[in-house]
């Protein structure tokens, strides 16, 4: 072994001894003040150093662990070098949204749970290593546009764009396809520009990955309803090959409990999409008002509820509290989502579920009758069954409630296009590996098809879309 090969051996070996490199972060008081982003970001140096870490394994059981296949060791040791440009281009070789993924994916179930360094000590911080190389490369626009690859000749539509719609268009763009993007809304990006807040996701950010896209060639169409516009079916007529339906789960879920009805309830889509697509934390700067509650209730425990309620808190809200029906150890939300929001002064309020609004003579919420829970055996995901406790029930005030329990298919695609199968909850029966549906052409993808989860799996069911639509239009349509 030469020296040098040494002394590398010698410095990966140290990369188990070096502490984590922690994010700098806006102080939790100031920043339940504002919506700027709350994790600021690595310095060169902290990420040079966080870099370091990586142990660079023979067979990196990271790059398993995500599911657009980013070759993880590679852009590390591109970052740990100080060559931070090619560290964003290597990334992008596989992942459409670097500076996405780096902010909103669950690194910690998926890739750094997989990390080695994580059996005795912490994990590479590898979500906020991908910020830093995506951050690096816009800010100094250094973003590189590969050349185009010669035409097939053919054409894919991409129905809704969100992170699985621009993931398979990003993909298919690449390899030679005239692509179209179709959004029903006046802005692109989905889930990413209506439902994730500002201070963990900024807008800018989102539209510059689009923007990407559009100068590969993506050809980009807001305000196009598809199933009223034009159906899927018109889309064929129009010359397309294949179409990939990526609409998400937009449509609220309610509790179906006494008062849901009452003025100040609302379903955290609304409050999310008024505060976060409408900016209407800027009204009236912005022509799209929100109405801010002195004592507001959350009800979910997932990463919407934690984004309702920190949006909340920073309207104006004097008191936010969380009702979750199951302990924090069930928690669906990010860990570090969770800790934010407790950070900031949010109430958890675990082992609690309303059973009725409370509502005075004019009709608006004054408060949520609830019963307390304990938890009983697992239930089919694994958590612990809540069992109400008899007798237990009490009353909490409140003048506004946001219901954040879940999200269903909107049935709008579904309806308007006939030999499209669905399943008992109206989502979209499509084969896991390819996303082929079973009507020809057709695949679909996200949370369509597996109801709500998460941005990186549904970019996940994108690029599986894209090589399968590739290898049915190769086919002529045969395959």
């Amino acid at each position: 072994m030469t020296d040098r090969k040494q002394d590398e051996m010698t410095e990966l070996k140290k990369g188990n001894k070096i502490p984590t490199v922690k994010m700098r972060e806006q102080d939790p008081d100031e920043r339940g003040r504002n919506f700027n982003e709350v994790p600021l970001g690595y310095t060169p140096e902290q990420a040079q150093l966080e870099a370091s870490r990586c142990l660079q394994c023979k067979k990196p059981k990271c790059v398993e662990g995500c599911p657009v296949e980013v070759q993880i060791p590679e852009f590390i040791a591109l970052i740990r070098d100080g060559d931070f440009d090619e560290a964003a281009r290597k990334i992008k070789e596989t992942n459409t949204l670097p500076a996405v993924c780096g902010r909103v994916c669950p690194q910690e179930d998926q890739c750094e749970i997989k990390c080695i360094l994580g059996v005795k000590s912490d994990p590479v911080n590898i979500g906020a290593l991908e910020r830093f190389a995506a951050d690096w490369e816009r800010e100094r626009g250094t973003i590189k546009i590969p050349e185009p690859p010669p035409k097939k000749g053919k054409k894919v539509a991409i129905v809704g764009s969100g992170p699985g719609g621009l993931t398979c268009a990003g993909d298919l763009i690449k390899i030679g396809y005239d692509v179209t993007l179709f959004e029903a809304l006046h802005k692109t990006g989905g889930v990413l520009v209506y439902g994730i807040p500002e201070f963990r996701l900024p807008k800018a950010i989102v539209q510059s990955e689009v923007d990407y896209l559009g100068k590969l060639g993506v050809d980009v169409r807001p305000n196009v309803i598809i199933g009223r516009t034009v159906t899927i079916d018109e889309l064929f007529e129009q010359g397309y090959g294949a179409v990939y339906i990526g609409t998400g789960a937009g449509l609220p879920l309610f509790m179906h409990i006494p008062g849901e009805n009452l003025n100040g309830v609302l379903s955290a889509n609304e409050y999310l999409t008024r505060t976060n697509l409408m900016k209407a934390y800027k009204f009236p700067e912005s022509d799209t008002p929100i109405f801010v509650g002195r004592k507001t209730v959350v009800l979910g425990g997932g990463n919407v509820a934690m984004d309702s309620a920190r949006c909340a808190l920073r309207l104006g809200s004097e008191e936010v509290r969380i009702l979750y029906r199951r302990s924090r150890k069930e928690m669906p939300a990010r860990e570090d989502e969770i800790h934010h929001a407790e950070q900031e002064g949010i109430i958890m309020d675990f082992l609690v579920s309303p059973v009725k609004i409370l509502g005075n003579d004019e009709g608006w919420v004054n408060g949520v009758e609830c019963i307390r829970f304990e938890l009983g055996e697992p239930d089919a995901s694994g958590r612990r069954r809540p069992m109400p406790i008899e007798g237990s029930e009490f009353r909490m005030e409140c003048d506004c409630v946001i219901v954040a329990i879940g999200n269903g298919p909107n049935p709008l695609v579904q309806q308007t296009t006939p030999g499209l199968e669905t399943n008992k909850w109206g989502l979209i029966v499509a084969d896991e590996e390819t996303g082929k549906t079973s009507k020809k052409g057709v695949f679909a993808g996200g949370d369509i098809v597996t109801g709500a989860a998460t941005v990186i799996l549904a970019m996940g069911a994108g690029r599986k879309a894209a090589t399968a639509i590739d290898q049915y239009l190769s086919s002529d349509g045969e395959w």
